[in-house]
């Protein structure tokens, strides 16, 4: 097939949705796909050949988080001459309501058309707003994935329709392979613990990590907590809310894809403080993949990911007293961390790209069949069908 993907989010300051977009353009191309990206990002940002930037982007605040969009004439037109040119069997449109890339090629768009929806809320304005931008557009769309059961749900309450559930892929073979790194692996008498996210997102939850650190340096005082992500404000709000013991906390700033595996091969425990906003959780799919016993909230999204709590310990969100406990319980039980390590590396191979590829392209084919179906058959029907084989041919390989 050719493949035309839409990122909404600018490929200048990476993350989530922006890693999936490329992670699936380049599985598809290692299978034989033509495919192009269209994102934003500035001319100097160095970008992979099948991605066409769209120009600078302007950061809004959404979701709890910072995201970085770009919209207007200039931007459309664009879209519009990307589109042309590239003639694609199909589109692939990552967060079709966000006010920007998408939702342009949205309005433009001519042919077979699938959304992914990856933002999971409970109550979100900027969707009330968004959705009479884009509520006649949204039938344009042939089919619909959701990267997780709280992402549908945030579709259906906020959107209507529904979605086929396919999750954020991952790379396991990488993550297992990694090696440890001496200076991040930890020993009996100072293990571990590893935080990834940004440092200036509230949500990502690196304050009730925080403040469960004196209580777990109280049990063992020799414990080490490596935290990695960009951001300017982590060793300030350290030192104020742990001021001497500010020391157990190591910053190790933005790292690379390679250093974040060999990061996660070497810790005893990865955490996961996270307080909401998140539909998915890819990096303890990761972590769980690279063999670290994770600590998570109990958010519903984590929950699910790990196998509800058989590959990973709970916490309760937010709640720093019982992560304290909770890390104390993880790091004085060998016998627990190789458990929940052991069912974890099971649990992964059902997020490894080479399974949610097979999946998406089921899709694609669903969403084509659709375009060609003879006149008077009902294209809804081929769609139907198609999902539900997807769906059995999951159920079959054990998953739920």
């Amino acid at each position: 097939m050719r493949v035309g993907i839409v990122c909404p989010y600018s490929f200048d300051v990476p993350g989530g949705v922006q890693f999936h977009v490329r992670d699936l353009a380049e599985a598809l191309l290692a299978r034989g796909h033509e495919v192009e990206v269209l994102a934003p990002a500035d001319d100097e940002t160095p970008v992979p050949d099948y991605l066409t930037a769209a120009g600078r982007a302007v950061p809004v605040r959404y979701n709890g988080s910072v995201a970085r969009l770009t919209f207007g004439p200039v931007t459309a037109a664009r879209t519009r001459k990307w589109l042309e040119q590239g003639r694609f069997d199909v589109l692939h449109l990552h967060e079709p309501v966000t006010p920007s890339l998408s939702m342009l090629a949205l309005w433009i768009a001519d042919g077979p058309v699938v959304a992914t929806f990856h933002t999971s809320t409970v109550r979100s304005r900027s969707l009330q707003v968004a959705f009479p931008l884009v509520r006649q557009s949204l039938e344009k769309i042939s089919a619909r994935i959701a990267v997780s059961e709280d992402a549908r749900r945030t579709l259906v309450d906020h959107l209507g329709g529904d979605a086929v559930v396919i999750p954020n892929g991952v790379y396991v073979d990488a993550f297992e392979r990694a090696q440890a790194d001496e200076r991040w692996t930890g020993t009996p008498d100072a293990p571990t613990i590893a935080f990834l996210g940004r440092l200036d997102e509230p949500r990502k939850g690196l304050g009730v990590l925080l403040r469960a650190v004196a209580e777990v340096l109280a049990h063992r005082p020799g414990a080490r907590f490596l935290v990695a992500g960009r951001g300017d404000t982590g060793e300030e709000q350290a030192r104020e809310v742990l001021g001497d013991q500010a020391g157990a906390v190591e910053f190790l700033g933005g790292i690379s894809d390679e250093d974040k595996a060999r990061l996660l091969a070497s810790v005893d425990v990865y955490v996961a403080p996270q307080t909401g906003g998140e539909s998915f959780g890819i990096v303890l799919v990761e972590a769980m993949s690279a063999g670290a016993a994770v600590v998570a909230s109990d958010l519903g999204a984590f929950s699910r990911v790990l196998d509800d709590g058989a590959a990973g310990v709970l916490f309760r969100t937010g709640d720093s007293d019982d992560l304290a406990r909770t890390l104390v319980r993880v790091l004085d039980d060998a016998d627990l961390r190789e458990q929940v390590a052991a069912r974890a590396s099971a649990v992964v191979r059902r997020y490894d790209w080479s399974a949610v590829t097979d999946q998406v392209l089921a899709v694609y084919e669903m969403a084509v069949a659709g375009r060609d179906a003879p006149v008077g058959e009902d294209p809804s029907s081929l769609r139907g069908a198609r999902i539900l084989e997807l769906r059995r041919g999951r159920e079959s390989r054990g998953d739920r």
